[in-house]
């Protein structure tokens, strides 16, 4: 089964396949399934950008803006952490990086600022 796009008008996850349309319940919004793949080649890559606005890149240095409790561990990322050779990715959590003392963490771009 593969994944439907979110619907363009209100991002409902709950569209539905009906032909050659797709549908949303919640709006009642109805478009062509070959606009959404358009859309979505016409997107281009993911930029990545931090809590100010600059652009992320793989291996930039990022510093923490904000106290990060450890889920699952009484340690906390302190604020002014500085974070070397940040890996982008398209998941929950868009960095993945080491740090010192902490290990091996995914990070949320929106509480980092480019160094």
């Amino acid at each position: 089964m593969t994944a439907l796009p979110p619907c363009p008008q209100c991002q409902s996850a709950f569209t539905y396949d009906d032909g050659a349309q797709l549908n949303c319940p919640e709006c009642g919004h109805e478009w062509q399934a070959s606009e959404a793949a358009s859309e979505d080649a016409a997107a281009g890559p993911r930029v990545y950008k931090d809590a100010s606005g600059a652009i992320l890149q793989d291996g930039d240095t990022v510093t923490v803006i904000k106290d990060l409790k450890l889920k699952g561990s009484a340690g906390t990322v302190k604020m002014g952490t500085k974070v070397k050779n940040i890996r982008l990715v398209d998941s929950d959590h868009d960095i993945d990086c080491k740090i010192d003392g902490f290990g091996a963490m995914s990070l949320k771009t929106m509480y980092v600022k480019k160094a």
